[in-house]
C-alpha cells in the first residue's frame, strides 16, 4: 500500500465513483506519464535539496557472503501462516502472504503448501517415476534420465481447490487476505512435457485418462484427463530456477496449468494410463461440490476467473486521506486475464484497472488502480474477465448457483470495507 498526501488533482476526470482515478497514469510512458503522476504526488518536494545524512550502516562494513541468501531482518513479517492439527502431524496448509508481496512471482520460500501427511525426505538418486497402464512400452525414469529430455519453462499459478472457502460462510470471516486467499502462488516451473514421455511410452487408443500418484505417506493420487496431459502438462523439476522445494514436490511434481492444485501431484512417482477415472479416495471423499439440490459437482478441474485486492486489505491500516494505489492479483484457469475492474463504492460504479505486464495465460496478473481516498467509508472490490469472456461473479451470484456447502472453487467478488479510521475489514456487500 502506497500513499502520498496531496491536495492536487489530475486534470483527467475520475474513472468511477468515490475517488478512483483514470488508469492512464499507469499506462503512459516517458515524460508525459511522469508529469501526470507528479501532478498528484511529489515525493521530491518534501525532501528538499539538502545533502542526505550518513546513515549508521554506512559507517561500518556489512555482513559477509553466505551460501544461500536470506531476506532482510526488517522483512520478518513476510512469512507464511500455517495450520497443523495436533492429531495429524504434517496434515494442513501454509498460506502465502499475498498482502505483503508485489509483482506476479511468489518466492519459493513463501509458495503456499498443502500436505496430507507431511513432507517426505526423498533421496533423489533412489527416486523413480514409472509410466505404465495402457501404453505399449512401460517406462521407468531416474531423475538424471528424465533431465536428458527437452526442457522448457512456463509461468503458472497454482491454487488449492479449497482456497477462499471461508466466503461460503453465512457471515464474513474477520480475517485478512492471507487467511482467506493465501492458498495461491505463482512460479516459473521448468521441466519435461508429460506428453513427451507419454509419446515415448506409446499411449494405447483406448486410453482417455491417467492417474498420478505421489510418494508421500498418504499416497496422494488424482485422475487427470489424457487430453490435458497431452496439452500442456509438465513434469516440473525446477521452481523459479532452483530445484523444486521439498514442500512443493521435490524431486519432481506434476504441473497442470490452470487446474485445481490437488491434481498437480507432488513427489510424483507413478503415472498409470487408463480408460476412465480411477475414483481414488482423494477425488471421491473430497474435491466435489455439494449443491443446494443435494447433488454434487465432480471433476470440476479448471480454476474459474478470479481477482483479489491485496493492498489495501485487512491488517494494512490506511494512514489518512490522500492518494493510494489499489493493487491486486487476477487469474484464470481458462486462459488469459483481459480486464480487471475496481470499485470503491461497493459495486455501484466500476473503473478499469491497469494490467502490469507480462500478462500470461494461466498465470497471476498484477493490476493497479490509483485512488484518491477522501477519508470517508468505502467498500473496495475487484472483478476479472478472461479471454473466454468469463466474468467473475459477485458472491451473491455464486451463492445463488452453488449454495453455501459447496466448499471448493469459490471465486466470487471479495469486499473490503475501509472505515474513517483507515481500518480495513472483510465484509459482504
Amino acid at each position: 500500500m502506497r500513499s502520498k498526501r496531496s491536495a492536487a488533482r489530475l486534470s483527467e476526470p475520475d474513472a468511477a465513483g468515490n475517488g478512483l482515478i483514470d488508469r492512464r497514469i499507469f499506462l503512459g510512458t516517458g515524460a508525459a506519464a511522469a508529469a501526470a503522476i507528479g501532478s498528484i504526488v511529489s515525493p521530491h518536494a518534501a525532501m528538499g535539496a539538502d545533502p542526505l545524512p550518513v546513515a549508521p550502516w554506512m559507517r561500518v562494513p556489512g555482513s559477509p557472503f553466505v551460501g544461500y541468501g536470506q531476506p532482510s531482518r526488517f522483512e520478518d513479517k513476510v512469512v507464511r501462516i500455517s495450520a497443523n492439527p495436533p492429531n495429524a502431524p504434517g496434515t494442513g496448509a501454509a498460506r502465502t502472504p499475498l498482502h505483503r508481496l508485489d509483482g506476479m512471482i511468489t518466492p519459493n520460500g513463501l509458495h503456499f503448501e498443502r500436505s496430507h501427511s507431511g513432507i517426505p525426505d526423498i533421496d533423489p538418486d533412489a527416486h523413480r517415476l514409472v509410466i505404465h497402464g495402457l501404453v505399449k512400452r512401460p517406462l521407468v525414469f531416474t531423475l538424471d534420465a528424465l533431465a536428458r529430455y527437452p526442457i522448457e519453462s512456463r509461468i503458472a499459478f497454482i491454487e488449492c481447490g479449497g482456497n477462499s472457502r471461508l466466503l461460503y460462510q453465512q457471515d464474513p470471516a474477520p480475517v485478512n487476505v492471507q487467511a482467506l486467499h493465501g492458498l495461491l502462488s505463482c512460479a516459473e516451473w521448468t521441466g519435461v512435457r508429460l506428453s513427451t514421455v507419454l509419446d515415448e511410452a506409446g499411449v494405447e487408443p483406448a486410453a482417455k485418462w491417467l492417474v498420478a500418484e505421489g510418494a508421500d505417506a498418504a499416497g496422494m493420487s488424482r485422475s487427470v484427463p489424457l487430453v490435458k496431459a497431452m496439452e500442456d502438462a509438465l513434469i516440473a523439476l525446477y521452481q523459479n530456477g532452483e530445484r523444486v522445494r521439498p514442500s512443493n514436490g521435490y524431486p519432481m511434481r506434476l504441473l497442470l496449468p490452470g487446474y485445481e492444485g490437488n491434481m498437480q501431484v507432488k513427489w510424483l512417482r507413478r503415472i498409470k494410463v487408463t480408460e476412465g477415472p480411477t475414483m481414488t479416495k482423494d477425488e471421491t471423499s473430497k474435491y466435489t461440490m455439494l449443491l443446494p439440490d443435494e447433488k454434487s459437482l465432480q471433476f470440476v478441474f479448471p480454476i474459474e476467473a478470479k481477482s483479489q485486492i491485496t493492498q489495501p486489505s485487512p491488517g494494512l491500516t490506511m494512514q489518512g486521506p490522500g492518494l493510494y494505489e489499489i493493487s491486486g492479483l487476477a487469474w484464470s484457469g481458462y486462459g488469459t486475464i483481459t480486464r480487471v475492474e475496481v470499485s470503491a463504492d461497493g459495486g455501484k460504479s466500476w473503473a478499469t484497472a491497469a494490467l502490469q505486464h507480462p500478462v500470461l495465460p494461466k498465470a497471476l496478473t498484477r493490476f493497479r488502480m490509483a485512488w484518491r481516498w477522501n477519508g470517508g467509508p468505502s467498500i473496495l472490490q475487484s472483478r476479472a474477465t478472461d479471454d473466454t469472456g468469463y466474468v467473475q461473479p459477485t458472491r451473491a451470484e455464486l451463492i445463488t448457483r452453488r449454495g453455501i456447502n459447496a466448499y471448493y472453487h469459490f471465486n466470487g467478488v471479495t469486499s473490503w470495507a475501509v472505515g474513517e479510521s483507515g481500518e480495513v475489514k472483510h465484509v459482504y456487500a
